[in-house]
């Protein structure tokens, strides 16, 4: 297995010198608008195309999809909107030579993220970026080196930090209410019915399902390994822990205040339940423990019909005072004192869409080039958490982790799952 060292940078089959491309130094659309070019528009692609084809100062120039219907049904979504008819692309690099484009707005499957995204800031393009941002560690790694030397805006797709209930609960404890924050505490807790077996097939028409493999290992098309059910694979996502767990995991360490790695790390996990095709356990439990002895808590369980406190997706901020509640889902509740007596609170109600307040984050970062909400550093330290709780997860032991030189020490084995091969030509390059 080849080992990334830190300081190198993935550009899969794209070099920049030898493509040409001339970076960008800002947004500078004719129209004045921000231009945009949305790459993987199934799903949460196609959620967020939508929500930026109804922006007055974005225009969506470009879609791109490796499969023909999913593009054209994206197309018919954002024509349906405000009447524009963008272009149709099915290979990315295609996008990196446009010099009327500003920006990427990536949501395609995770192997794909870093190989997109690092051609893309060396090519001038500013990101909007999925979550998790890395499929393993040392990507992260990359990520936030080309941000800098490029000089772009990566925007992670972590929309909970731009709600108002995530607004709110920064006031909470920045207040002092809670006390100290000491520990805080992720989870993601619902049913989530297993895939069954299929036997692979054909690749249905129109999909190039080569380039959707990208640099993931080469193998015959199976149904289960493709759109919306691809996610239990390693060679494509990261489980639970990367799904739903990425938005718990990034709010659970801001309310923590910690502005690094964790160096120790436990996980313990197993399929207690849920039989079928899938590649990570059914249940997990990990420890972070920081420097300064805080404490960070995950957990998941996806064989329950409920979930706790009664939220599939949450966190407690627990303090020196009190405790807060906090779920995604636009919920906080405050809990003080021995008899936890109930203090602030807030709800949905009324409440406008986080990813409409991210996006709109980003887009201004792109106009005003100040960094967004949730920058590259701040995508790398929350996905750390995922790679690091896989990788004590897989080898069964404590991993000390050494945030200085990112690597896990006196543990080969362990450092080995911090990085992947890369299939050709997707490769990695200095």
């Amino acid at each position: 297995m080849k080992h990334i060292h830190r300081r190198q940078v993935l550009v899969g089959a794209v070099g920049i010198a030898a493509a040409g491309i001339a970076i960008r130094t800002s947004a500078a659309s004719p129209n004045g608008k921000v231009s945009v070019a949305v790459v993987g528009v199934h799903g949460r692609g196609h959620s967020l195309s939508r929500h930026l084809a109804q922006r007055s100062d974005t225009q969506i120039t470009a879609l791109c999809d490796v499969d023909q219907s999913v593009r054209e049904r994206a197309a018919q979504t954002v024509h349906g909107i405000n009447g524009s008819k963008p272009r149709l692309v099915g290979d990315f690099r295609q996008l990196l030579h446009d010099d009327t484009i500003d920006a990427l707005v990536i949501a395609t499957p995770h192997q794909w993220h870093i190989p997109m995204a690092l051609p893309a800031l060396a090519a001038g393009k500013d990101l909007y970026l999925e979550k998790p941002a890395s499929h393993v560690f040392r990507e992260g790694r990359l990520l936030v080196d080309a941000a800098k030397k490029y000089n772009r805006i990566v925007q992670h797709g972590g929309q909970t930090r731009s709600s108002k209930v995530a607004e709110r609960a920064g006031e909470i404890l920045k207040s002092g209410l809670l006390g100290e924050i000491k520990m805080t505490k992720a989870w993601n807790i619902q049913r989530i019915e297993p895939l069954q077996p299929k036997p692979d097939g054909p690749a249905p028409q129109g999909v190039d399902y080569d380039m959707w493999l990208g640099p993931a290992p080469k193998r015959r098309f199976n149904a289960n390994r493709f759109h919306r059910t691809w996610r239990p694979y390693r060679d494509y996502g990261n489980g639970d822990l990367g799904d739903d767990g990425a938005h718990d995991l990034d709010m659970a360490r801001w309310a923590l205040g910690v502005k690094t790695h964790p160096v120790g790390i436990t996980a313990h996990g197993s399929t207690v339940d849920l039989k079928g095709e899938r590649e990570y356990p059914d249940n997990m439990m990990i420890a972070y423990r920081y420097a300064d002895e805080k404490v960070l808590i995950y957990e998941d369980r996806i064989w329950t019909p409920y979930g706790m406190h009664g939220f599939d997706s949450g966190n407690a901020f627990y303090g020196t005072e009190g405790y807060m509640i906090f779920s995604r889902r636009q919920h906080l509740q405050v809990y003080l004192g021995k008899k936890e007596h109930k203090g602030p609170r807030m709800g949905p109600e009324g409440l406008p869409p986080p990813t409409a307040l991210h996006l709109a984050d980003f887009i201004e970062s792109v106009k005003n080039r100040k960094q967004p909400i949730t920058p590259a550093e701040d995508a790398h330290l929350t996905c750390g958490l995922i790679h690091l709780g896989e990788a004590a997860f897989r080898v069964a032991r404590v991993l000390h982790f050494d945030p200085e030189s990112e690597t896990v020490r006196d543990d080969a084995e362990a450092n080995r799952l911090l990085t992947k091969d890369y299939r050709a030509p997707w490769g990695v390059t200095t």
